[in-house]
């Protein structure tokens, strides 16, 4: 089953880790990666840029409007993800907490859900 992990930063560690600090993260998630492929789990994984470079686009009665980020108030902001391959749950859990941001923000971890065309 696939399993995407969210991964949100908090804005009060945003820009508070030394570059030595984030060239150490940033190598730790090639490491991971690299690990993750070798085993075969990964299926992709990004990281995002920063919030401000967002723009949310919605359509209502036929017409298109887009906002420029931030577009929401809040303490984390969504920071990259990880695709995987995984069994189960118990698994998938035990492999997103090996992800490197998660001991500076939080993993969200949910079941890809699989749609069908209805007839």
């Amino acid at each position: 089953m696939r399993y995407i992990c969210l991964i949100y930063n908090s804005t009060d560690t945003d820009g508070t880790l030394t570059p030595d600090e984030t060239a150490q993260l940033i190598k730790a998630h090639f490491v991971f990666d690299e690990e993750l492929s070798r085993e075969g789990i990964m299926i992709h994984s990004d990281a995002l840029e920063m919030p401000d470079t967002a723009t949310v686009l919605r359509v209502r009665n036929n017409t298109l409007s887009a906002t420029d980020g931030p577009y929401v108030e809040t303490k984390e902001h969504l920071a990259g993800f990880y695709v995987i391959e995984a069994p189960d749950m118990v698994k998938a859990k035990e492999i997103a907490g090996r992800i490197p941001s998660a001991r500076y923000g939080a993993v969200e971890l949910r079941p890809v859900r699989t749609l069908t065309l209805p007839d």
